[in-house]
């Protein structure tokens, strides 16, 4: 329950042990115990499939073992791991609804392979995320991008991207983070502005809503109201709600915040634990 007193949503976007960027920081019993504490619903644990090699910038500090003269390799979900610390949690944790999930990085460049790998899973709840665009020979997430091209170039052919990650992919049921190139909107190019990019968002929105997917309002950054806005105007009619949390006291952050934002916005929780809110009416 929020300070408000309305219901708290599910945390529809959580990393654990498993997602290959949280080994050393993750815990899933941890996450189970952040859930419970907050009075959260439901959990889906959507670790990382980044199936897109990468350019590595500062990760090749982090994480030097995945990478090879500046690339980072992603390795593979460890399917059968993940799914059996799922049921210890599940066994331990019987009063949380806790629901198996991945976020894939760009489906649509490798729909065959995520295709296979979601109807292996059995996962109850797939992200489709664009963690990186083409530049030149090599992909780059944003954060490799901008220093190297006009902030408002690279926002705007991130958004120009996500119709055809919607088109390219029918493995996942919500995008998730659509505002995630803005988590490193370079400080120099002034404060960030949704106006600025109105058409493309608008667009980008309507990708989703027609495509019969849900919107993620992902807490990691606070999303824009004008965006949620756009996103019902546009034929939105559900949302989930995610932290992106990487390690356990992450989880829910943010939650009250965001479930006033969509109920501001006419959507209303569904009766299910973990199901998409609604537009109400």
């Amino acid at each position: 329950m929020d300070p408000q007193g309305g219901p708290l949503p599910a945390d529809s976007h959580v990393h654990t042990e498993w997602s290959w960027d949280a080994t050393r920081v993750g815990d899933m019993d941890a996450s189970c115990a952040r859930a419970v504490s907050l009075g959260l619903p439901a959990v889906a644990f959507t670790e990382h499939v980044d199936m897109t090699p990468f350019r590595a910038g500062f990760l090749a500090d982090v994480h030097p073992e995945l990478v090879d003269d500046g690339t980072l390799t992603a390795p593979p979900l460890d399917v059968e791991g993940y799914l059996e610390a799922v049921e210890r949690c599940r066994s331990k944790y019987r009063d949380l609804t806790i629901l198996t999930g991945v976020e894939v990085g760009q489906p649509h460049l490798h729909r065959r392979a995520v295709d296979a790998l979601v109807a292996r899973g059995g996962f109850q709840r797939v992200l489709g995320s664009l963690h990186a665009l083409p530049d030149g020979d090599d992909f780059a997430e944003p954060w490799e991008l901008f220093p190297h091209r006009p902030a408002p170039e690279v926002v705007r052919d991130y958004l120009a991207e996500i119709p055809r990650v919607v088109a390219g992919s029918q493995a996942f049921s919500a995008l998730a983070h659509i505002d995630y190139a803005v988590r490193s909107w370079p400080d120099d190019a002034g404060p960030f502005d949704p106006l600025d990019f109105e058409d493309e968002l608008r667009l980008a929105l309507r990708s989703v809503a027609e495509g019969e997917r849900v919107l993620e309002i992902n807490t990691r950054l606070p999303l824009a109201p004008l965006v949620v806005r756009w996103w019902r105007e546009e034929g939105g009619q559900r949302v989930t709600f995610g932290s992106d949390a990487h390690r356990p006291e992450f989880v829910g952050h943010g939650f009250s915040d965001a479930a006033q934002l969509a109920a501001a916005e006419g959507f209303r929780p569904d009766h299910q634990p973990g199901a998409a809110w609604l537009l109400a009416g």
